[in-house]
């Protein structure tokens, strides 16, 4: 017997596919998840000569160390698909749908050129 909360984790109502969420949240998760977070990784714990540049994420390294940087990561995103879902399942608005993870691809893709510009240049 299903509950009412599980009714909502589907996309059967939905104009928009199970294939297209994947899609665009792995795009993010590669970008965001593991290019920005690895290469930040690289220079704030394995070069003496660079900082995060991030306020808010430099609070959170100085302040839980790795941890911290990484759950701030993981609530920004998490945060941005728990907009996606809701924007996709109650409104079916395609800009909520798709914004977050594009935007999160977007900055996950610049940071992480921009770190590892930063790493060859200081190599």
């Amino acid at each position: 017997m299903a509950t009412a909360d599980e009714n909502w984790l589907h996309f059967e109502d939905s104009p928009f596919s199970e294939v297209s969420f994947s899609r665009v949240w792995l795009l993010a998760a590669a970008t965001y998840g593991v290019g920005d977070v690895v290469t930040t990784i690289a220079l704030v714990w394995f070069s003496e000569l660079t900082t995060e540049a991030n306020p808010v994420i430099r609070e959170a390294i100085m302040a839980f160390g790795g941890g911290g940087f990484l759950a701030l990561k993981l609530l920004v995103l998490y945060a941005c698909i728990g907009i996606s879902i809701w924007a996709g399942k109650g409104d079916n608005d395609r800009l909520m749908f798709y914004g977050p993870p594009v935007l999160l691809a977007v900055v996950g893709l610049y940071t992480t050129l921009h770190n590892l510009s930063i790493l060859f240049t200081f190599a």
